[in-house]
């Protein structure tokens, strides 16, 4: 016992000497057989082996501060801003890529040994860390997750149609490779304890991430002339260059690492670099998110969005955002057409605020946001898909937030139609939903408090109107023949002047 100490003395000056005579290319007085040696009976072995250089903490550093970043940035909107949590792939997708950075992270620390600790459990094993957490579940699965997005873009502003295949089937289909990958390299067990698996596995296991990176700059340049209203392409080529500069420093540092296991600095500089690269990819990668128009325009680089709160006000459609003073008023008779009397601003927003009171507010919402729709020309077919997709992805999906009761052959002409552009797609969904509307909330309306108070603003508005066209007449002096002491309009153009009454008088006369 009276041993231990020195031998760790000892044990950390051959550490600190070896990796200097590395660097310097300088004999050891230390005997260079092999990385594990036993001083004073006790087995040790260096830094660059078990891990826990101080490289290894300033990357696992810079790693633990990107995951906090991309949670920040992830949630910031949703916590602070108050922004409603999207539904389906919307945000499924960008969750999905939220765990995926996590285990990628993960499985670097833990299978290149940035932290030490003995693998003593089945958990702890080089395959289930270097294989599967860092292949289909990490890095795999972040491409997956941004090549399921491309594609859905692809489909809906190029084939104007919704994607064929959901996210829950088209993702896991994307990462078979990857599985297929990694089920035979735990078949093989081409890797060794320090879980290298040398370079007649490594250079194959690198096309994977180039050969998605191909796919997805196909599908962007297939989509290069859309003009999109949210960067989304521009996204697309700043994630393509991002990942493609990662994956060419990965390239070089895990062949490096693989080949060159007896080099102590180049085995600590290597692990440090890919776990750097990998914390900025995962930062850059997430940032660069167009899953959801409106998430990405309420981003934290643009501030002044965050006013935006409705997909017609993000997209600039007029007349879409709160009333102002030049909305017109109407004089609402009850035997007019209820879609007649929906077109008025003032009304619509009335009868919405009511059927909210009831619980049966998203068929106004809809009809509202269809309106909307209306507004958009039809040579204008990107701003349509953009309205179109919104109303599909809020009112008409099964279990979306606000989704409307319509009858099944409805909604399935909406979601398979060949043109989400086309002028007349929600046509069917609105007469019947204009029927429920008439049957069971139109005639509570004209009996409910919200139409008295309509009726008592619409009654103020028309008086202030009068009033501001009284006021605002001009006066102008009146010509007149009488004389000026009969006139009955000279005290009104003639000012009078008390203190000099002779100078009135002569000028009168």
């Amino acid at each position: 016992m009276t041993r231990l100490p020195i031998s760790i003395v000892t044990w950390t000056i051959y550490n600190f000497h070896h990796f200097a005579n590395k660097i310097n290319n300088t004999p050891s007085i230390f005997p260079a057989t092999a990385r594990r040696y036993h001083f004073a009976g006790v087995k040790m072995t260096g830094c660059d082996v078990i891990g826990g250089c101080p490289s290894d903490y300033v990357a696992l550093s810079v790693a633990v501060i990107s995951f906090a970043v991309l949670l920040l940035r992830s949630t910031l909107p949703f916590l602070i801003h108050k922004i409603a949590i999207p539904k389906g792939s919307s945000f499924w997708l960008p969750a999905i890529q939220t765990m995926a950075s996590f285990n990628l992270l993960l499985s670097l620390a833990m299978s290149f040994n940035v932290v030490r600790f003995h693998r003593r459990h089945w958990w702890q094993s080089c395959y289930v860390w270097a294989v599967w957490v860092n292949g289909p579940l990490g890095f795999g699965l972040l491409l997956s997750s941004r090549l399921v997005q491309a594609a859905h873009l692809y489909s809906v502003f190029v084939k104007r149609r919704l994607f064929p295949i959901r996210s829950y089937i088209s993702l896991p289909l994307a990462l078979l490779p990857w599985i297929a990958w990694a089920t035979l390299l735990h078949i093989k067990q081409p890797l060794n304890n320090r879980c290298h698996m040398g370079t007649q596995w490594i250079v194959p296991y690198m096309c994977f991430p180039v050969l998605y990176m191909v796919v997805l700059v196909c599908i962007t340049g297939a989509i290069h002339h859309i003009e999109f209203k949210f960067d989304e392409l521009k996204d697309l080529w700043r994630a393509i260059l991002v990942t493609l500069f990662s994956v060419g420093v990965w390239v070089v540092a895990y062949v490096l690492n693989e080949t060159h296991e007896e080099s102590m600095w180049l085995e600590v500089t290597t692990r440090c670099v890919l776990l750097v690269v990998a914390s900025f990819l995962v930062v850059a990668f997430f940032s660069m998110s167009f899953s959801q128009p409106l998430v990405s325009v309420m981003s934290l680089n643009k501030k002044e969005s965050f006013s935006v709160k409705t997909m017609g006000e993000a997209l600039g459609i007029p007349d879409s955002g709160i009333l102002t003073q030049n909305d017109p008023t109407l004089d609402v008779d009850p035997n007019d057409p209820l879609d007649k009397l929906l077109q008025n601003k003032r009304f619509r927003l009335s009868f919405m605020e009511f059927a909210d009171s009831c619980l049966a507010g998203e068929s106004v919402h809809f009809y509202n946001e269809v309106l909307q729709l209306e507004k958009i020309p039809v040579n204008d077919p990107v701003k349509r898909i953009y309205m179109v997709r919104h109303i599909i992805e809020k009112y008409i999906n099964t279990g979306s937030p606000m989704e409307v009761n319509i009858s099944h052959r409805t909604r399935q002409e909406i979601l398979t139609t060949l043109d989400l552009a086309h002028p007349d797609l929600f046509k069917n969904a609105v007469n019947e939903l204009l029927q429920l509307i008439n049957m069971n909330l139109a005639k509570d309306y004209w009996s409910s408090m919200f139409f008295l108070k309509f009726k008592e603003e619409t009654a103020m508005r028309s008086v202030d109107h009068e009033l501001e066209q009284v006021n605002g007449w001009n006066f102008s002096p009146r010509l007149s023949s009488v004389h000026c002491p009969d006139d009955p309009f000279y005290q009104d153009h003639i000012p009078r002047e008390p203190s000099n009454h002779d100078h009135n008088g002569s000028h009168l006369q």
